[in-house]
């Protein structure tokens, strides 16, 4: 029997243009069932934009730990959860989200390794398109402002039996001030941020939507174009869970 695709196999680019937050967190999860199933052979890499701000909380995130709801009422902020682990996140338009999809070998890689082959080759595509990053923590990329490092990544997984979903955020023309008005100070975070605020700590790219979607792809050759993705599973997903105020706020 052959072995299933390793976690740096080939790639397809998916198009798929999906209007809402709730509707593109379910696509992943429906891709990442999908890989797991064996429907899904080789990399799905996509990209996409929210349209409006949005709060993504991690899979095991704490509502009022980690966010202001009042702000984010006030404000007219939707929240959501996402189905990977991670801290919570402000999306919106300026903030490219990037997904990988990917089908496992029999043997399950490590964390770190998942890290190193996702964010790597990343880094490496950003530098070329000129704006040099370097990891940092167990999964952020930063870049150089007058000599600090500032946060323009903040990725996470989710790792099943027999695939992977590894997606994460490109701060590129975003609203950075928002974050400090809707989020609360982390519960943890990585060495290099030493307790700097949100508004001292994170930084746009500064590349354009255009240049960050060709560096995605190109540090995952996903060279063939796919434009079929699981309309029922997203539909179901959307409906039974991310719309579903009681899932999201489960951990209060």
């Amino acid at each position: 029997m052959s072995q299933r695709p390793r976690v740096d196999g080939p790639a397809c680019w998916l198009d798929a243009d999906l209007p809402t937050v709730a509707e593109n967190l379910a696509l992943d999860e429906a891709l990442l069932a999908d890989a797991h199933d064996g429907l899904l052979t080789g990399h799905a890499v996509r990209v996409w934009m929210a349209r409006e701000p949005t709060v993504v909380l991690g899979s095991s995130s704490h509502v009022e730990q980690e966010i202001d709801l009042d702000a984010c009422r006030s404000r007219g902020v939707q929240v959501l959860r996402r189905p990977s682990g991670g801290l919570t996140v402000v999306l919106g338009p300026g903030c490219v989200m990037w997904s990988v999809i990917a089908p496992l070998p029999e043997a399950v890689p490590s964390i770190e390794r998942i890290h190193a082959v996702m964010l790597d080759p990343l880094c490496a595509a950003l530098g070329a398109a000129g704006r040099p990053v370097i990891r940092r923590g167990s999964s952020d990329l930063a870049i150089a402002v007058d000599g600090i490092e500032k946060k323009v990544s903040g990725n996470a997984l989710r790792v099943r039996r027999q695939a992977v979903l590894y997606h994460g955020t490109l701060l590129d023309d975003f609203d950075l001030g928002l974050i400090s008005q809707v989020l609360r100070h982390p519960p943890r975070e990585p060495g290099y941020r030493a307790g700097r605020e949100h508004a001292d700590f994170v930084a746009n790219l500064g590349l354009g939507r255009g240049p960050l979607e060709a560096a995605v792809r190109r540090a995952f050759g996903a060279g063939q174009i796919r434009h079929e993705w699981p309309r029922e599973r997203v539909a179901a997903l959307v409906r039974d869970r991310y719309l579903d105020v009681t899932w999201t706020h489960r951990l209060p």
